[in-house]
């Protein structure tokens, strides 16, 4: 499978129209190729996994949409806000459910902001939010279990410009 984003190249510094460092951040638009046969729906997990590096606690969950429809294969540049998709997925982030840009200090260094894409042969129709992002994430990730047959995987670099 390969994921890619118009926004960046794979590995570069995200541009600050899709980060914290604007008001309105918006997500980058998304596309994901060569499905394996069988693939019933997708998974979309965008995380920063430095901040568990540096804290030691879970890494914080930027946007996580389930339940994607096997013919989606992209999403828009700017997707809307709500608990669903116009295509039926389900989202949730640290900031409620919506894509949530990086946002690392401008103090520290580069944070790894990394998407993930899993191809799956089940749908995750049953899955409801949780209390918070962590336990939806905790709840889609024990689902997932077993019934992952793809992933891609791509990302960028971010720190806040300075003040």
């Amino acid at each position: 499978m390969t994921l890619t984003t118009t926004g960046w190249m794979d590995g570069a510094v995200i541009p600050n129209k899709f980060t914290q460092a604007v008001p309105m951040p918006v997500s980058p638009a998304l596309t994901w190729a060569n499905a394996p046969a069988g693939t019933q729906s997708f998974v979309l997990h965008f995380h920063d996994p430095d901040v568990s590096i540096q804290n030691g606690t879970g890494d914080q969950v930027h946007w996580l949409v389930w339940n994607i429809p096997a013919t989606t294969t992209s999403f828009a540049e700017g997707m809307p806000a709500g608990p669903t998709l116009p295509d039926g997925s389900k989202q949730v982030s640290a900031s409620g459910q919506t894509y949530r840009g990086p946002g690392a200090p401008a103090t520290g260094p580069y944070h790894h902001y990394t998407f993930e894409i899993y191809a799956l042969d089940i749908k995750l129709d049953t899955i409801e939010p949780g209390a918070n992002e962590q336990e939806t994430r905790t709840k889609v990730i024990a689902a997932m279990q077993g019934h992952v047959r793809g992933k891609a995987v791509m990302f960028g670099l971010f720190r806040r410009p300075p003040a």
